[in-house]
């Protein structure tokens, strides 16, 4: 999966359409990516040691990573991810667009 935890995502489908946030966490193995203030739900969260009064709370929920792009600070806008090696044998990840190296691997 070419999207890790702390990217700047933009969602390209669904409600939040266009909106753009920071990754919280992801999971290769199930596809799915939790974004910082997007897809909110509502959930009703019962009275625990930590929460004393239940009550509906609103939290992110996860998205699918096909339905997310990765936001390169060079050219400010959602583009498509690639892997490249180095000269000294690193393998980075490089916005499809302009060729920026987005971070090492």
């Amino acid at each position: 999966m070419k999207i890790r935890k702390d990217d700047i995502v933009e969602l390209i489908a669904g409600k939040d359409k266009g909106r753009r946030g920071k990754v919280l966490s992801a999971n290769p193995v199930d596809g799915f990516v939790t974004v910082e203030k997007l897809n909110m739900v509502k959930k009703h969260q019962k009275p625990n040691a930590q929460m004393r009064q239940g009550g509906i709370v609103d939290k992110e929920n996860k998205i699918r990573v096909d339905n997310v792009k990765v936001v390169c600070s060079k050219c400010d806008k959602a583009v498509r991810v690639g892997k490249k090696a180095l000269e000294d044998g690193k393998k980075t990840r490089i916005c499809r667009s302009c060729g920026e190296v987005l971070d090492a691997v």
